[in-house]
């Protein structure tokens, strides 16, 4: 197992969060992704939001995957809580702690700031069953699909 490290990303880490997130969009879309220059312009845009923790997760030092959290508010969560918006870690890396690393990271991160929750949305199924069973495995509770409007 590598060592794993994390770090939190700056807006001058904007085009590796941006590597990673294109991949992560990339493979959701099949193949359909914004290009990576929009994902990156978006990526400076998100990191200069003080309401935004992205993390930069390594492995023996080498960047090896990425997690975007979001703070939100709803009366039904009983005020702030967490929203992991972007999770990736590249497939070569994958099944080696690195994301129950980066939820441990989210964790902490909502415990500091009072959260009484974190939520995630997981991608269309049963396409993306492994991705479901790995928040079951970390004691995410499956509460039901999210749905978009694009405005």
């Amino acid at each position: 197992m590598p060592t794993i490290s994390t770090r939190r990303a700056e807006v001058t880490d904007a085009a590796t969060v941006a590597r990673f997130v294109y991949a992560l969009l990339d493979e959701l879309s099949d193949g359909k992704a914004p290009g990576i220059e929009i994902v990156t312009q978006n990526a400076e845009t998100v990191l200069a939001d003080i309401s935004v923790v992205a993390v930069i997760a390594c492995a023996d030092n080498e960047p090896v995957g990425v997690m975007v959290l979001n703070e939100c508010t709803a009366i039904y969560a009983g005020g702030k809580f967490g929203a992991i918006s972007e999770l990736y870690v590249r497939p070569d890396m994958r099944s080696q702690g690195i994301a129950p690393h980066l939820i441990a990271v989210a964790l902490a991160e909502g415990r500091a700031r009072g959260w009484k929750r974190l939520e995630v949305g997981a991608p269309r199924q049963p396409k993306w069953k492994r991705t479901l069973d790995f928040y079951l495995r970390n004691r995410f509770e499956e509460v039901g699909p999210r749905l978009r409007r694009m405005i």
